[in-house]
């Protein structure tokens, strides 16, 4: 990370912890195609063991025309997850912990990325009651029902995160995280 990156992130999304220093991350710049067909350059920030897996990752659905809204840092949206989502940001390190719990996410160690957020939803059972997030996605837990880009279990997307070791949200069972890929070391 360059010195400007470290002052961009401290005390935003890096805090200081005994868990990841700033040497353990790498900051990468991606060329992706927009929901336009535009083709932009992202920002991720993410672990160092996984650094080339996604710069591989991302050059194939960049070839492809696979589309993503948005790959801008955490920090631009202040370090704050839901707003990132609510911007359908493609995002990945970020040090915080799980959602109502005191574990740490993957995302504290990016190690875990997210890939357009409102369209793959966050969808939890509190008390047993369907919530799924970010608000206005809900269309999208209906995962067949054919809108747009939706990561499918088989799609390029899916493909290619699990072709490198990555796991699915999608799978989960207590929770559908359709966004969500990480890799355990």
């Amino acid at each position: 990370l360059s010195e400007d990156i470290k002052e961009k992130i401290t005390d935003v999304s890096f805090h200081e912890n005994d868990n990841i220093t700033y040497d353990d991350l790498r900051y990468l710049n991606v060329l992706y195609v927009d929901f336009n067909g535009d083709t932009q350059t992202g920002e991720i920030i993410c672990n160092k063991a996984i650094a080339q897996d996604l710069v591989e990752i991302f050059k194939e659905l960049y070839d492809n025309e696979y589309q993503i809204d948005k790959i801008r840092l955490i920090d631009e949206y202040g370090g704050d997850d839901d707003l990132s989502c609510d911007d359908n940001n493609s995002s990945c390190f970020n040090y915080r912990v799980v959602g109502g719990t005191d574990s740490l996410s993957k995302h504290a160690l990016g190690l875990a990325i997210d890939i357009n957020p409102f369209q793959n939803p966050y969808i939890t059972y509190p008390n047993g009651v369907e919530r799924i997030s970010p608000a206005g996605s809900e269309p999208y837990a209906d995962r067949s029902s054919g809108l747009p880009h939706m990561i499918l279990e088989g799609d390029l997307c899916y493909k290619l995160f699990t072709s490198h070791g990555f796991t699915w949200g999608g799978h989960w069972k207590s929770l559908k995280d359709y966004q969500h890929f990480q890799k355990t070391l």
